[in-house]
């Protein structure tokens, strides 16, 4: 039941703040802290428990929800499935301590609490669902559900334009939304159930019964027109969407039949359409705009959860739907992705380059990094795809703590200008030297996790037999992009004498730019050592990647 608690557990203690009375404000933060320990606690024991050396999807919690006979149009089936494996299970125990620490950063905040920690964890409740989930409609109740929290975390705890941002955020997630839930209906009547259909085509009695061979045979049966429409139980069951056997010969998404609608074959637009609908949420450029306004606005502690955790599910969801579903679409337009994925590298890094505001350079650098998530996994390379979920980790705990830095400044003076400080090397020791590690595990410093990521998403960019080589060369300067940007702001915040816009005088920023904080402490050093702890043991992320992603790649003809 871990993966059932990872679920459950935060969406109980938001009903439990939700039911508390005003008067016991004093609990809400240590209710949210509870709660989020032991999700790390849960994450970690899911991360113990999993077998590493095993193909397919581990811990699995399968119960029936919904099942309805349609008649001629079938039975409808939806089933309560989760599970985990390579690919899930990372970005779970990431999500765990990123989860964790937004409650810590928000120990600050004074207002509304009770609502503000209750949307909190709906939110990681959610989060979680959307990682673990195998059944494509629970998938996506769990994406559609994140919307609601993070649009008023946003909304009511965000900064002068925070009704514009929550807005903008809201309708970009929305429009992915819609076009993702079209095609999900149309997988839904494209697929088969094939142990449920054995059940209901009395092959056999009881679903525990079903062999691969009865499978193969139902599918044969299947292809041959031998099953009557009202015997096929239709389904959102991830596992089986994933098969080409499963679907009926005569479907909308059959790749052997398939109708062209616009000049296109109904499967790649399709693939474009869920493709589209990821890839707001990653965000790939050109449908990137939400996130700067989006980060700028919103309080440190959901900043730190949407660059943390939430771009990833765009990621996850390229890896678990879009190229699991639709091969033929990845493979076809492989370059075209690839090529996406170079233009978010080079456009978000010079983007980065020019800010003012501080905030603003880390959310363009975080669409920079996420390019490079795209760009392995378009390779189709083994290297690619583990180097693109370890990116994925490791701009989750790297982006984290640049928003933490940021918002340590913004608590002091209330000003994220790049302009409006100097010096505060001296007055901030020890926040400096975090920084300093921050900045330079971002660039990619050997040693540290961002240069494992990258190194393993060009890798596999260059030995892509789907694209082309001067396209990863490119790529390449999205590195040299991040050490001008990261560099220059470190030479032009830290160094030299100290001042402060505000507080011209001499005594002033002394006064103010007081060093960390025992909280800030708490949260800051763990992420650096966790950003050196995974750039000095990669296999900590790719012993679970590796076995997953090799199976996963058969379909390409990859190995």
């Amino acid at each position: 039941m871990i993966l059932s608690l990872l679920i459950f557990l935060p969406l109980l203690g938001s009903l439990v703040l939700a039911l508390l009375p005003e008067s016991q404000a004093v609990r809400f933060r240590w209710i949210a802290l509870v709660v989020t320990l032991a999700e790390v606690v849960l994450a970690g024991a899911a991360y113990v428990t999993f077998d590493a050396s095993a193909r397919g999807y581990q811990l699995l919690e399968q119960a029936d929800w919904i099942t309805l006979p349609l008649g001629s149009l079938g039975i409808a089936s939806i089933d309560y499935l989760v599970g985990v494996d390579g690919i899930s299970l990372p970005l779970v125990v990431l999500s765990a301590v990123v989860m964790l620490v937004g409650v810590i950063s928000s120990w600050t905040l004074t207002h509304r609490l009770k609502a503000y920690y209750s949307l909190y964890l709906l939110l990681t409740g959610t989060i979680m669902g959307c990682f673990v989930a195998l059944d494509f409609f629970l998938f996506f109740l769990f994406f559609e559900f994140m919307l609601l929290p993070m649009y008023f975390l946003i909304g009511l705890w965000g900064g002068p334009r925070r009704e514009y941002a929550s807005i903008k955020f809201f309708l970009y997630t929305l429009l992915g939304s819609l076009l993702i839930l079209l095609v999900m209906i149309g997988l839904y009547l494209s697929v088969m159930d094939p142990v449920s259909t054995a059940v209901a085509a009395g092959l056999v009695a009881d679903p525990s019964a079903v062999t691969d061979d009865i499978v193969r045979t139902l599918q044969t049966y299947l292809q041959n027109g031998q099953l009557s429409s009202a015997q096929i139980v239709h389904t959102f069951d991830m596992r089986y969407l994933a098969d080409g056997s499963n679907y009926l010969p005569d479907a909308f998404l059959n790749p052997a039949a398939e109708p062209i609608i616009l000049g296109l074959p109904a499967r790649m637009l399709a693939f474009w359409a869920v493709f589209i609908g990821f890839a707001i949420k990653l965000p790939i450029v050109p449908v990137h705009t939400w996130l700067p306004d989006a980060h700028v606005e919103a309080p440190t502690p959901v900043s730190v959860v949407l660059a943390g955790v939430l771009l990833k599910i765009g990621g996850y969801g390229f890896l678990r739907i879009v190229w699991d579903f639709f091969p033929d679409g990845a493979a076809e337009y492989a370059q075209v992705l690839g090529g996406l994925g170079v233009l978010s590298i080079v456009y978000g890094g010079l983007n980065a380059l020019a800010q003012t505001d501080l905030k603003k350079m880390i959310a363009y650098s975080s669409v920079s990094h996420m390019g490079f998530v795209l760009l392995g996994v378009a390779s189709l390379t083994a290297e690619g795809i583990n180097g693109a979920i370890y990116q994925m980790v490791s701009h989750g705990v790297l982006s984290a703590m640049l928003f933490l830095i940021v918002g340590v400044l913004y608590d002091r003076t209330h000003d994220r200008r790049i302009d409006s400080y100097r010096g505060l090397m001296q007055p901030m020791p020890r926040y400096t030297t975090l920084t300093i590690i921050a900045f330079f595990a971002s660039l990619g410093l050997p040693g540290f996790s961002g240069f494992v990521g990258e190194l393993f998403t060009l890798m596999g960019g260059f030995q892509s037999s789907w694209l082309p080589g001067w396209m990863t060369a490119i790529a390449t300067t999205g590195i040299l992009l991040a050490a001008a940007y990261f560099l220059w702001t470190l030479q032009r915040m830290f160094f030299g004498s100290t001042w402060v816009r505000p507080f011209e005088s001499p005594s002033g920023p002394t006064a103010v730019l007081t060093d960390l904080t025992a909280r800030e402490k708490l949260m800051l050093i763990p992420l650096g050592l966790m950003a050196l702890l995974l750039g000095l043991f990669p296999n900590l992320i790719f012993n679970l990647t590796s076995t997953t992603v090799g199976q996963w790649l058969v379909k390409f003809s990859v190995e």
